[in-house]
């Protein structure tokens, strides 16, 4: 993934307490939707003689795939709150704070409720981050940039193939958190300008981007260190 540093200063970090608040009941909602997610009757795809994990057919393989992006998310802002940077704001740290609950919140929740449904579950992957300086503001800021707008193309562009109208609802719901948490990082870097909707992720229509698999694989696969494939998908 191609992630150039934005030129921010700290000074410039005004979110105010609603915006925070609002992010926190988003992810308390969130956790009560509970384990929703029952019955998958897709097929099921073991491991391969090869280790190499295949996320599945179906509803089952998109569930495995929106699974791997928020491991993905919760990894990075584990790592970002277990070492603020130096000279972080007090409001940049209850953000990050928060994204990192509701990163977690996701995770758990697609590992409890795959699991519930179907043995095919996406083993715990592992990340790497080769140029992320998580002891520089600029070099956080733009990597969670990238991943928040990453996540909501993801998700936008997995819709289509969801048959089974209960998941599309609860990916629905959480695409709309990943967009609040884009903009809010967004205006974190540039506050006060048109950024939190900058017409790099938002069309001529007004609607976010919607990305392919495919793509998505490509921009985050710089950063997972465990290899799946998705034959579904044409994704090796």
């Amino acid at each position: 993934m191609k992630r150039t540093l934005i030129s921010v200063s700290n000074d410039q970090a005004n979110l105010d307490t609603n915006r925070r608040n609002f992010l926190k009941l988003s992810g308390v909602g969130l956790a009560l939707v509970g384990l929703t997610i029952v019955g998958c009757e897709d097929d099921i795809n073991p491991i391969e003689d090869n280790n190499i994990f295949d996320l599945g057919k179906g509803d089952v393989g998109i569930l495995n795939y929106a699974y791997a992006l928020e491991q993905l998310e919760a990894d990075f802002y584990t790592k970002v709150v277990n070492n603020f940077y130096s000279g972080i704001s007090s409001k940049e740290r209850q953000l990050f704070t928060d994204l990192y609950h509701h990163e977690v919140i996701h995770r758990d929740f697609f590992k409890a409720a795959i699991g519930a449904a179907t043995t095919n579950l996406l083993p715990t992957l592992e990340f790497q981050y080769p140029n992320v300086d998580f002891n520089n503001r600029n070099s956080v800021l733009a990597t969670a940039k990238a991943l928040e707008d990453t996540g909501v193309a993801a998700y936008n562009g997995a819709g289509k193939y969801i048959t089974n109208p209960d998941y599309l609802v609860i990916a629905g719901k959480i695409v709309s958190v990943e967009a609040r948490h884009a903009s809010a990082i967004r205006d974190l870097i540039n506050p006060g300008s048109s950024d939190f909707s900058g017409d790099d992720v938002i069309d001529a229509n007004g609607l976010d981007l919607a990305k392919e698999p495919k793509e998505i694989v490509m921009a985050a696969g710089g950063f997972i260190k465990t290899p799946f494939t998705w034959k579904e998908q044409g994704i090796q």
